[in-house]
């Protein structure tokens, strides 16, 4: 079976977004790291094939995608999209304005997705 997870290929391409993470993934990211939300741990620039997810919860399955300047082809979005999902990896997409004006929606939409809110 081919190694689809973490490629050791993609490590350089991974350490270099999370050296250079833009301002609303550190915003998240301080809130998700540390299992912080009700207990999940989540891993920052997490590879799956060739493309890297801004953010994975291994045992959720959860992928979160923050969108910014370079989220600008919808088709080839849509199609990483669901490459990534036929590995039953479920997905949560916010824009960038999203995480930056209203941080605390954006937690209450991931614990609403996993279970934790009503």
């Amino acid at each position: 079976m081919t190694r689809a997870f973490n490629k050791t290929t993609e490590t350089y391409k991974r350490r270099m977004l999370r050296k250079n993470l833009p301002p609303p993934e550190i915003m998240l990211w301080k809130r998700l790291k540390t299992r912080s939300l009700s207990g999940y741990k989540f891993r920052r620039q997490y590879s799956v094939e060739n493309f890297v997810l801004d953010f994975y919860s291994p045992e959720l399955k959860l992928a979160i995608e923050i969108d910014g300047d370079s989220h600008f082809d919808e088709e080839r979005d849509t199609a990483r999209q669901k490459i990534i999902e036929s590995y039953g990896i479920q997905f949560l997409r916010f824009t960038n304005e999203e995480v930056t004006k209203n941080i605390e929606g954006v937690l209450i939409r991931i614990l609403e997705h996993i279970g934790h809110l009503p």
